[in-house]
């Protein structure tokens, strides 16, 4: 999944992985006339691209056991399936926003399309643990140019951040039907199914080409000022730093949790799945209640603590799985809300690489959410 984020993704992604908020100061760069259609039909359309980024983190994520029976490796190597795809999402956020700044979001979808399906044909279809890594890699880089798109193209449609929101949604919600899908997709296939799930991008390029990533917005207008003061932004740091916190604990919790309430419920892996998909799910949508209030960074980094105390210490599977829903909430929240914010105040010019440099600090915790959890176990 909610990988993450964002950029995302929340973009992400996941996120991630995953971007514009409740700031009113952001618009992106775009130059007037290759602005796209506002109304709500094109957001769904860029969260719709976002999405599949976060299924990409969370699909393998209760399927490990059988990718190192299969792979012959020990369980904790084979969690490297998960750990280098967020790696993949942070290396690919810069080089794939950098893209953009060339050639728009339009040559930025066109750069991760031919990632992702070079990443598929590795993992499907090459033999071996060396092979299925450099393939998660490769659909992760991928994965990230698809995120940053969807979040740049929906700061650009307005201000407020309803479209970044509405991104930010559909990235949670793809990481929640990850933790489902890859189950199933194992069960009913073959358990490489779980690890390319980006592919699922590819079915909605032409919705996003209809919400405006078809043009080159990115590039009509060159970059102003040092990218050095993004660094120096108080808020970007800010923002970035909680971003960061919040995207290291929803996908620790997305690799741990829904495990951990199975074994407290005796559940199967697709039962779990199942289960923690619709927490996670719930978390997603009321999500969207915190976006629509403009919530304070406290109340962000209050959720993030409180999914950390019930997944630490609930006794039974429901509260595990309530740990993952507020986990989730609280992570596309800070997507929707953080994201904009992280770019009030700076030049026009450079509020797409704040955006690319708040997504890469919620896809540095896509990479490191999972590697914690599973050393802390």
């Amino acid at each position: 999944m909610t990988a993450e984020t964002a950029g995302t993704a929340d973009t992400a992604g996941t996120a991630g992985t995953a971007a514009g908020a409740a700031g009113t100061a952001v618009t992106a760069a775009p130059a007037p006339a290759a602005a796209p259609a506002r109304g709500r039909g094109g957001a769904v359309a860029l969260a719709a691209l976002a999405a599949p980024a976060a299924a990409g983190v969370s699909g393998p994520a209760l399927v490990v056991p059988e990718a190192a029976a299969s792979l012959g490796v020990s369980v904790a190597a084979a969690t490297w399936l998960l750990t280098v795809f967020g790696i993949g999402m942070a290396a690919g956020t810069p080089l794939l926003t950098a893209a953009g700044r060339r050639s728009g979001p339009g040559g930025t979808l066109r750069v991760a399309a031919g990632l992702v399906v070079a990443g598929a044909v590795l993992a499907l279809f090459v033999p071996g643990f060396t092979a299925a890594l450099a393939g998660r890699a490769l659909l992760a880089a991928g994965a990230a140019g698809f995120n940053v798109a969807a979040f740049q193209l929906a700061a650009a449609r307005d201000p407020g951040g309803r479209s970044a929101g509405l991104v930010a949604i559909g990235s949670a919600v793809g990481g929640t039907a990850g933790l489902f899908g890859g189950p199933a997709i194992a069960a009913a296939a073959d358990w490489r199914g779980a690890l390319v799930l980006p592919l699922l991008s590819l079915a909605v390029l032409g919705l996003a080409r209809g919400a405006g990533a078809g043009k080159d917005t990115s590039a009509a207008e060159a970059p102003s000022g040092s990218p050095a003061a993004v660094l120096r932004s108080r808020r970007f740091l800010a923002s970035a730093a909680l971003m960061l916190l919040l995207s290291t604990i929803n996908f620790g919790l997305m690799y741990a949790g829904p495990r951990r309430a199975g074994e407290l419920a005796g559940w199967g892996a697709v039962q779990t799945g199942a289960y923690a998909a619709l927490a996670s799910l719930a978390g997603a949508l009321l999500s969207w209640a915190l976006v629509r209030a403009r919530a304070p960074w406290w109340v962000l980094a209050g959720g993030g603590a409180l999914a950390v105390a019930l997944a630490a210490g609930g006794p039974w599977a429901w509260v595990v799985l309530l740990a993952v829903g507020v986990g989730s909430l609280s992570t596309a929240g800070g997507q929707g809300l953080l994201t904009g914010r992280s770019a009030e105040g700076l030049p026009r010019g450079l509020r797409d690489t704040a955006i690319g440099l708040f997504n890469f600090a919620f896809l540095v915790g896509v990479a490191a959410g999972p590697a914690l959890a599973s050393s802390l176990l």
